[in-house]
């Protein structure tokens, strides 16, 4: 979603998206002409009429889990969001039995919460959760 008009949408999927996406995004992009839902993220700039670039994660519930904005200079990763909305997905299903650690990726090790585990994540990380 953005503040950009479902015009400027369709030309910035026609010339850039369609050669980037192979397939096309798997999603539709959505305008928030005049900022109103922007605003409510506190993301739109009244001065320069347009919202900075961010993302938010929303679960089911309706409650943001994680969000990010960016300077426009920086671009995004989308490798990274991919990997938390399954790091939210596992603890969710999991009902909070299980923690992700950072970079954590489907099939590594998780963190069990608990009074056990201050102090000691350092110790978890530097056997079984390495960088790869």
């Amino acid at each position: 979603m953005s503040s950009d008009s479902i015009f400027v949408h369709k030309m910035w999927n026609d010339c850039e998206l369609s050669k980037m996406v192979q397939e096309g995004i798997p999603f539709p992009m959505l305008s928030d002409a005049g900022g109103r839902v922007g605003k409510v993220y506190g993301v739109y700039d009244d001065d320069a009429g347009v919202e900075t670039r961010g993302r938010f994660l929303i679960d089911p519930d309706g409650v943001i889990q994680g969000y990010e904005v960016l300077t426009p200079a920086v671009g995004r990763n989308v490798d990274e969001t991919l990997r938390e909305i399954q790091a939210f997905q596992l603890v969710r299903e999991s009902k909070g039995t299980q923690a992700t650690p950072s970079g954590w990726r489907p099939g590594k090790k998780t963190l069990r919460p608990g009074p056990e585990l201050v102090g000691n994540v350092w110790k978890e990380w530097k056997t079984e959760m390495a960088f790869d």
